[in-house]
């Protein structure tokens, strides 16, 4: 099958899209479980606050890779 440059933009926005909003969610599951534990396990709260600084690092690198996407032209 052979797709052409514009599809695979296009599919690409579509998963950057989703992988941006799925980070979003783990980020804020991560920063509620280390507030669940942090009173019994403050070594486990960390790292888990850690993990949730690099998810959102992550999902800054994929909103930049979002932005330097081309547009694609609108079909009229």
């Amino acid at each position: 099958m052979n797709t052409n440059r514009s599809d695979v933009q296009e599919k690409l926005a579509v998963l950057l899209d989703y992988w941006i909003e799925h980070n979003k969610e783990h980020e804020e599951e991560f920063l509620h479980w280390a507030r669940e534990i942090a009173r019994s396990s403050a070594g486990v709260a960390q790292q888990l606050q850690k993990a949730a600084t690099k998810m959102a690092a992550a999902t800054d690198e994929l909103v930049r890779a979002r932005q330097a996407l081309p547009k694609s032209k609108e079909k009229h």
